[in-house]
C-alpha cells in the first residue's frame, strides 16, 4: 500500500472523536486507507445488498452486533444510521470508535451535519498526491501526470488510463449520477461532462455550457451540483473585496483529477498531451488538485481563491495564511520567462497582503526569482510546508 498522506491525522483524529467520517470520489483509496488505519475494527460495506437491508430493516439489531464500533463503507446508502449511531457514542461508556466513509459529498454531509454534529470530524480523500507518488519512486514528468491523472488503481495495478478511465465513467459514475437523481439521458449527461472537461481550468458560464449541450439552465446548473456531489469537478471561488477594481465574479471550473479530464476530451496516449490545444488547462487543472490535496490532507477546509479583474490582472492562486495570502501563478512551459511572473508582481502592488508568491511551471529546476519562489509539481508540498503556517 502506498502510504497516503491523510493517515497520520485520521489517526490522531481518532483519539479525539468517537466517529470519523471520510468523504471523496470512488476509487480514491477511502476504504484502503481506514481499514489500514483501524485494523482492529470489523469492516461492512453498506454497498452490499444484505449488510444494507440490515441496516435498513433493523439498525439497532446492525449496530447490536458491531458494538465497539466499525468501518461502515457507503455510508450514504443507509442516511437513517448515523442517528442510531448517535445513541451509541452519546453513551458515556462507549469506548470505540465508528469509521464511515462516503463518496456523495453534499448527501454524507447533510446526514452527519442532522445526526453527528459536534461527534465526528469530517475529512476528505483525494486520488494520490505527486508527492505520495515520489515518496514510491514513481516520480514522472508533468505531461506523464496530465495523462495518467492519480487515482490508486492506475498506479497500483498498472492499469491503462484510458482503460481505466472508461469503466469508472461507465460504471461507477454513471451509477453514482443514478442513485442521487432522475437523470434520465445519460447520453446527453455524458456529453455535458465532455463539456465540461473542455472548459476545466476556465471561467464557468452556465449559460454557454446548457446552450452547448442543448439542455436548459435549471438542468444545466443540477447537473453541475451532482458532479460536484460525486466529487468529479468543483467550483474555485474568485477573491472578491472592495479595493477599488471591478473585479470577475463568476468561480471558475475544475476537474478533481487531470487525468479524467483528459480522457474525457479524447486524449487516448501520452503523445497526445504535449500538444494539445488544452495542454495549459490541464496542467493547472493537475496543479490547482495538488494545492488542494495539500489543505486536505492536512484536515483543512478548502479555501482556495482565485484574482482577476477588469484590467486582465490575475493570478491563479490565492491561499489564505492567517491576514495574508499566498499568491499562486501557473505555467505550463518548461523555461521560465520574466513574463511568468508578471502577474505575481503585479499582485502585490494589488493586494499588499501577497507577500508570499510561488511560480509553478512544468520545468525541473527550483530556484528563487524575482522574490518568488519558482517550484516543479514535485517541490510544491515542500514549498507550502515552510510558507503556510
Amino acid at each position: 500500500m502506498i502510504t497516503r498522506a491523510l493517515g497520520d491525522y485520521i489517526q490522531t483524529l481518532g483519539k479525539l472523536y468517537p466517529v470519523l467520517t471520510v468523504t471523496g470520489p470512488r476509487q480514491s483509496g477511502k476504504t484502503t486507507l481506514c481499514k489500514y488505519c483501524f485494523k482492529d475494527l470489523p469492516y461492512l460495506n453498506l454497498e452490499n445488498p444484505e449488510n444494507r437491508n440490515y441496516a435498513l430493516e433493523d439498525p439497532r439489531g446492525f449496530l447490536g452486533e458491531i458494538p465497539d464500533g466499525a468501518v461502515l463503507d457507503e455510508i450514504q446508502r443507509t442516511p437513517d444510521l448515523p442517528s442510531y449511531i448517535q445513541s451509541i457514542v452519546d453513551d458515556e461508556r462507549f469506548r470505540g470508535i465508528f469509521v464511515l466513509t462516503g463518496s456523495h459529498n453534499f448527501s454524507v454531509r447533510n446526514t452527519i451535519n442532522q445526526s453527528l454534529a459536534g461527534r465526528t470530524a469530517v475529512l476528505a480523500l483525494l486520488p494520490f498526491s505527486i508527492k505520495e507518488l515520489d515518496r514510491t519512486n514513481i516520480t514522472m514528468e508533468p505531461e506523464m501526470h496530465v495523462y495518467t491523472g492519480q487515482y490508486p488503481r492506475i498506479h497500483d495495478k498498472n492499469i491503462e488510463p484510458s482503460r481505466f478511465y472508461s469503466d469508472y465513467v461507465s460504471t461507477y459514475l454513471e451509477r453514482d449520477i443514478r442513485s442521487i437523481s432522475l437523470v434520465r439521458d445519460l447520453t446527453a449527461f455524458n456529453t455535458f461532462l465532455q463539456l465540461c472537461a473542455g472548459r476545466t481550468g476556465q471561467l464557468l458560464n452556465i449559460n454557454s455550457l446548457a446552450d452547448d449541450a442543448g439542455i436548459g439552465f435549471a438542468t444545466a446548473k443540477e447537473w453541475l451540483s451532482l458532479l460536484e456531489a460525486s466529487y468529479i469537478l468543483y467550483r474555485l471561488p474568485p477573491f472578491f473585496r472592495n479595493i477599488g477594481k471591478r473585479l470577475i465574479k463568476s468561480p471558475k471550473l475544475y476537474f478533481y483529477d487531470c487525468g479524467l479530464a483528459a480522457f474525457l476530451i479524447g486524449i487516448s496516449d501520452i503523445s497526445q498531451v504535449k500538444n494539445h490545444p488544452l495542454k495549459g488547462a490541464l496542467f493547472e487543472t493537475l496543479v490547482v488538485s495538488e494545492f488542494l490535496k495539500f489543505q486536505y490532507n492536512r484536515g483543512r477546509r478548502n479555501d482556495l481563491l482565485f484574482y482577476r479583474d477588469s484590467n486582465n490582472n490575475e493570478v491563479d492562486l490565492l491561499i489564505p495564511d492567517g491576514a495574508d495570502h499566498v499568491a499562486v501563478e501557473i505555467k505550463a512551459g518548461k523555461t521560465l520567462s520574466s513574463d511568468y511572473f508578471k502577474g505575481l508582481r503585479n499582485i502585490r502592488k494589488i493586494l499588499p497582503d501577497c507577500k508570499k508568491t510561488i511560480l509553478v511551471y512544468s520545468g525541473n529546476e527550483k530556484r528563487r526569482q524575482f522574490g518568488t519562489e519558482a517550484v516543479t509539481i514535485h517541490s510544491i508540498a515542500e514549498v507550502l510546508e515552510t510558507m503556510i503556517s
